[in-house]
């Protein structure tokens, strides 16, 4: 089996100011921590390129894509919703956080990796077809998924996001697309309050309250995820792996730990195994406590190199 690790040193010139949580530390803390280790000898690392530009519009709106091009300063901060700021490098460091997704899915498609991780940002998954927000400018994970979709192999495929915000930009593009199962566990009521009570047969929602434990957490996914993808038998499985739902993190409520994302790693790298030829990407999302995030991306990725 060979894992890959994807990233890129320009994720760390994208900032949003020196109190945002969503830092340039965090993809630091994830590689230091694995460069010190033996797992990060195990892996594949690679640099990321940035995503074809056709590609991108094939999920983004070239209007859309022109506007956020057009709203990234020279110097400073530009602000594309309350929480979300361009600075003088967002646009490069998103187009090479999508870029990473991408460049992931057509390596595993051609067998050259087994599974990869992308550690990314900005992240992806509220971007919707034509808004920023919640820290997200491209839906990096639709990327992937478009990419794939795109492979005469690829029919059906599946998004399994356990972060703790909801993923309503991953919903939104992908809501009318029966080929594409989106399952999401997240705190609810929370941030972003949209798409989370959607009906659609190919989107699983399991809204957990404040407070949630690991064991609640495991049996939500076993009763939800598990009949999705046995009727869904997606050929390819993308993750939209945050890990702000760790106890330690401190923009959520739920009280996971690393032993509850070895356990989802290991049920994906299963499902992956049984319909899909162990094809997975995996791709960062949240995660703010830095050590907690370092910890669980590592307990992560342990599980898809173990397979």
């Amino acid at each position: 089996m060979t894992t890959a690790f994807i990233t890129h040193g320009d994720y760390l010139l994208h900032e949003m100011g020196a109190d945002h949580p969503e830092r340039p530390e965090r993809i630091g803390a994830i590689t230091q921590y694995l460069a010190s280790s033996e797992l990060g000898d195990q892996l594949k690392w690679l640099a990321a390129q940035p995503v074809p530009e056709g590609l991108l519009e094939k999920i983004h709106p070239v209007e859309y894509i022109s506007w956020l091009d057009s709203l990234q300063p020279k110097q400073g901060l530009v602000y594309a919703d309350p929480d979300t700021a361009l600075n003088p490098h967002t646009m490069r460091a998103a187009r090479l956080a999508a870029g990473a997704v991408t460049m992931a899915t057509q390596m595993v498609l051609e067998g050259k990796l087994t599974n990869a991780f992308c550690a990314v940002r900005p992240p992806g998954h509220h971007a919707e077809r034509s808004i920023a927000m919640g820290f997200c400018f491209f839906n990096n994970i639709a990327l992937g998924v478009e990419q794939a979709l795109s492979h005469r192999a690829i029919e059906r495929v599946a998004i399994l996001d356990f972060d703790v915000h909801h993923c309503n930009g991953t919903v939104d593009i992908f809501k009318d697309r029966p080929e594409v199962l989106v399952c999401s566990t997240f705190q609810h009521p929370f941030f972003p309050h949209r798409y989370y009570d959607i009906q659609r047969d190919n989107i699983i929602n399991s809204p957990l309250p404040a407070g949630t434990t690991g064991n609640e957490f495991r049996q939500a996914v076993e009763r939800d995820w598990l009949p999705a993808l046995h009727c869904h038998q997606p050929q390819m499985i993308f993750v939209s792996a945050g890990f702000d739902a760790h106890q330690a993190d401190p923009l959520g409520q739920l009280l996971l730990d690393e032993s509850d994302y070895r356990w989802v790693t290991q049920l994906i790298v299963n499902a992956a195994s049984c319909f899909a030829s162990g094809r997975i990407v995996s791709v960062l999302e949240g995660g703010y406590d830095l050590q907690a995030l370092a910890h669980s991306v590592y307990t992560h990725l342990e599980g898809l190199v173990e397979g």
